[in-house]
């Protein structure tokens, strides 16, 4: 076989190869509730015709489960922002004139307005802390641990990331502890009150943007998350951002996020969409 030969052969296979990918999803594109709809892949799809959803599924033992039900199948696709009221952001979010910058916080995320996307350590496929975690497109999806007394969160996006949520009443660490490593999900505590997890956070690294966008923080940021399920298909989510480094006083926003029923790009089975992003992403540079 000639080299043009074995050239064209070897061209001709890895064409072949990536014809047979699916479509790529961008990392930074996250579509909101209107995907609901039987047409448009992503979250929310597969319920059909809008209608009465669903009543709130619940254990055994009568709290809420923020799951799929034994025997059934879905995650939760992505949610909108805790600033402005567009979309599937709350109503009574605060717009971003009116959050408590700090002086320096507002100068540094007015310049990340207008680099965009390039700078998000997301774009290089780095894990995304706080509220951003749940901004991302390919789903996230609650794993109950009784025995363990934790909550894993699995997201689809991005590096393939996890988190833990403790739920054995730990304590925090505390800023001045020498033997805190900073994370990128920092250290999570949670406890039920009522229908709602109340779960407090701490212990951030300043690798990563928590909201897209570019909100700063600093790793003096505390955050105090709710998560509630007021019904089948909806997810709240409130967070207030406690961070006097970053911001004068503590701030509050939130979203909701829509329930999806099929796999991400619609075909039936409601499986989170197995997305690869590793470190040292190289796409990033046709972003905004």
């Amino acid at each position: 076989m000639t080299k043009t030969r074995a050239w064209v052969t070897a061209l001709g296979a890895i064409a072949l190869f990536w014809s047979l990918l699916p479509a790529p999803t961008i990392a930074q594109d996250t579509p909101g509730p209107a995907g609901r709809g039987v047409g448009t892949p992503g979250p929310g799809r597969g319920r059909g015709a809008r209608g009465p959803s669903k009543p709130t599924p619940r254990w055994p033992d009568g709290h809420v489960n923020l799951g799929a039900p034994a025997g059934q199948s879905g995650f939760w696709g992505g949610g909108g922002s805790i600033v402005g009221k567009r979309g599937s952001s709350l109503p009574t979010n605060p717009e971003v004139a009116d959050v408590p910058f700090q002086p320096w916080a507002k100068a540094l995320y007015e310049t990340r307005l207008k680099v965009g996307d390039k700078d998000d350590p997301h774009a290089r496929c780095l894990p995304p802390g706080g509220p951003r975690q749940f901004q991302t497109p390919n789903g996230f999806e609650f794993i109950e641990q009784p025995d363990r007394k934790r909550i894993t969160i699995i997201f689809g996006g991005g590096p393939r990331s996890w988190r833990f949520i403790y739920l054995d009443g730990r304590p925090l660490p505390t800023l001045d502890d020498l033997d805190l490593i900073p994370t990128y999900f920092g250290y999570s505590t949670g406890r039920w009150d009522g229908d709602t997890l109340v779960v407090e956070s701490t212990g951030y690294n300043e690798k990563f943007w928590f909201h897209r966008g570019g909100l700063p923080h600093t790793d003096a940021l505390h955050l105090t998350e709710r998560f509630s399920r007021p019904d089948y298909d909806t997810l709240k989510y409130e967070v207030t951002v406690d961070d006097p480094k970053a911001y004068t006083n503590p701030w509050s926003g939130g979203f909701t996020v829509p329930w999806t029923y099929t796999n991400w790009d619609g075909s039936p089975g409601g499986e989170i969409h197995e997305y690869l992003c590793q470190d040292n992403e190289r796409d990033y540079s046709r972003l905004r």
